[in-house]
């Protein structure tokens, strides 16, 4: 049994037959290995697209949760989770991530876990983004994101439709196709670094390879242009 089994039985999930599988195994990198940490912590998710992870963090013993997503149509989706009890944890907010984040910095707002799940390959301002995070005094930062295979710190511009729930949202009005960066590996070390984050790369070698289909993203060759991982961020002088 795991965590997400529940989605294969949510109407916006049935069209997607691998949806639990694949949550179940992310999941475990995601949630599960930061437990401990997660457990009675205050935690903003961004991107949080109908609630999931914000659900996730709730199940894992998050006291309160704050999820910011762009589209209010998925948001309306999250009432569809199950347990009342862990909806309840959860406020989730339409806004743009970086509007979001410097209101709650305005508010004086402090968090101890943020989340940073599948948006870094959606938008440009990675630095920027980070530098804002810092405001938020968390704890710790978790990112998941698809990262470029290349041996320098390149942030590779991509363009993508808006009109896929899974992409970039409309910049303005009637934006048809969206400029999206996605940062490589040493991109995502060096904006670390440089605002004194220790980073930390999850070990995605743990799953047996006749196990990995659900989550073969993590496991693209070197001859791919991507490959998603997960890395958490540390500030060194806590």
């Amino acid at each position: 049994m795991g965590f997400y089994d529940f989605l294969n039985d949510l109407p916006h999930y049935v069209e997607h037959g691998s949806s639990a599988a694949r949550m179940n195994a992310r999941h475990e990198f995601l949630i599960a290995d930061f437990a401990e940490e997660i457990r009675g912590a205050k935690v903003l998710d961004l991107a949080a697209h109908d609630g999931r992870w914000c659900y996730g963090f709730a199940g894992a013993g998050a006291a309160s949760v704050v999820g910011i997503e762009g589209r209010p149509e998925l948001v309306e989706k999250f009432s569809d989770y199950p347990d009342a009890s862990l909806r309840a944890k959860v406020e989730l907010r339409v806004d743009d991530i970086f509007e979001g984040i410097r209101a709650e910095i305005a508010r004086g707002e402090t968090y101890d876990i943020v989340g940073v799940f599948g948006i870094l390959y959606h938008i440009m301002d990675h630095f920027a983004l980070f530098q804002l995070l810092r405001d938020l005094k968390p704890k710790l930062v978790i990112v998941d994101s698809e990262f470029v295979m290349r041996d320098n710190a390149i942030v590779l511009l991509i363009q993508e439709r808006t009109d896929v729930h899974l992409n970039a949202v409309a910049q303005y009005p009637g934006q048809e196709v969206a400029v999206k960066g996605v940062p490589s590996f040493k991109a995502m070390e060096m904006i670390a670094n440089a605002l004194n984050y220790d980073i930390e790369w999850s070990d995605w070698g743990r799953i047996a390879e006749g196990n990995r289909g659900p989550v073969g993203d993590y496991y693209r060759p070197k001859n791919q242009q991507k490959r998603r991982a997960t890395c958490a961020l540390r500030l060194r002088d806590r």
